[in-house]
């Protein structure tokens, strides 16, 4: 059980768009396009895959559910469309799941929300960030 102090309380704000920042290792940097919901493609699962909604083995043209669904593994993190900005190489444009940071809890209920509300073209923030 991972346990978080006060003074590091997680992630409850974006990082702005055009901002640069340098990766934890210090190794490159990278310049934000923006924020994404990094997604898991049901069609990649190998053959024969684990059927969501009934944990049996089925043939990929038989499955239910939605083919994108998001992903369990970055649900906690925030993940960013950046731009790779390596010395003596081309800018990469990339999806970047900052895995040493997580999410307050209800920042990642606005990321990965599955209330039908979240989809309102209003809600561009948390409601505690646009209070």
């Amino acid at each position: 059980m991972i346990t978080v102090s006060p003074a590091d309380s997680g992630v409850d704000a974006l990082m702005k768009h055009g901002s640069v920042h340098t990766s934890a290792g210090g190794q490159y940097s990278f310049r934000v396009i923006g924020p994404c919901c990094r997604l898991f493609d049901r069609e990649e699962l190998p053959w024969p895959c684990s059927r969501l909604a009934w944990k049996g083995k089925e043939p990929s043209w038989r499955r239910i559910g939605r083919r994108f669904v998001p992903d369990i593994a970055a649900r906690r993190c925030p993940s960013y469309s950046v731009e790779l900005l390596q010395p003596g190489y081309k800018p990469t444009e990339t999806v970047l799941t900052l895995f040493s940071e997580r999410f307050t809890p209800l920042f990642q209920e606005w990321w990965y929300s599955r209330n039908p509300s979240s989809r309102d073209l209003s809600n561009v923030l948390p409601t505690s960030a646009t209070a």
